[in-house]
């Protein structure tokens, strides 16, 4: 990547960070303005939201994907399961714009922003495959099918008690689904 295209797309992503941090207009119109690129420039590096949202993400993305070998290691197959889940479900909640895009990400992407998101699914996959030799998860579960269910709960509010209770409560019912005959000890 020539020199310029790559300080383009830093800045884009560091602006990206920011704009993604406050409250307000998280448009990719406002992010390309706040990187002083236009919006064609944002668009060769980032072809949709999503692939920006999931690249601003990638240390989360990163760390995610590796916990899962390491849950795997030391857990069984449906307590490396739910704690995954739950390490995905707190970024969700607590990034809205990353839950956005992980839900869109389920449809057809584009080459870049599958980079970005196979290493979540391949990770959520390995425990799903997991699960299924150990017998614990639901016959014919994908990890597709897992993040469509999650999906619902990462919109409760994070900042919200009453939220977050409803959300451990809908988590342990969505755990006792997918994984039929556990109990709430998936902790």
């Amino acid at each position: 990547m020539r020199s310029d295209a790559l300080s383009n797309r830093m800045r884009i992503l560091e602006a990206a960070t920011e704009v993604l941090a406050e409250p307000g207009d998280t448009s990719l119109k406002s992010i390309a303005r706040r990187a002083g690129v236009g919006q064609g420039t944002l668009y060769r590096h980032f072809p949709s939201r999503e692939c920006l949202v999931l690249q601003v993400y990638e240390e989360e993305v990163e760390e995610l994907a590796t916990v899962a070998t390491v849950l795997l290691d030391t857990l069984s197959p449906r307590h490396g399961l739910c704690a995954w889940l739950r390490r995905l479900l707190s970024v969700g909640r607590c990034a809205p714009e990353f839950a956005e895009a992980m839900t869109a990400a389920g449809g057809v992407l584009s080459e870049p922003c599958r980079r970005a998101y196979q290493p979540l699914l391949d990770a959520l996959s390995m425990l799903v495959d997991a699960n299924a030799t150990a017998g614990t998860i639901a016959p014919g579960t994908t990890a597709a099918d897992v993040l469509t269910l999650l999906g619902p709960l990462w919109r409760l509010d994070a900042s919200c008690t009453q939220d977050a209770d409803r959300a451990e409560r809908l988590f342990e019912v969505l755990m006792r689904g997918l994984c039929p005959g556990a109990g709430p000890d998936h902790q």
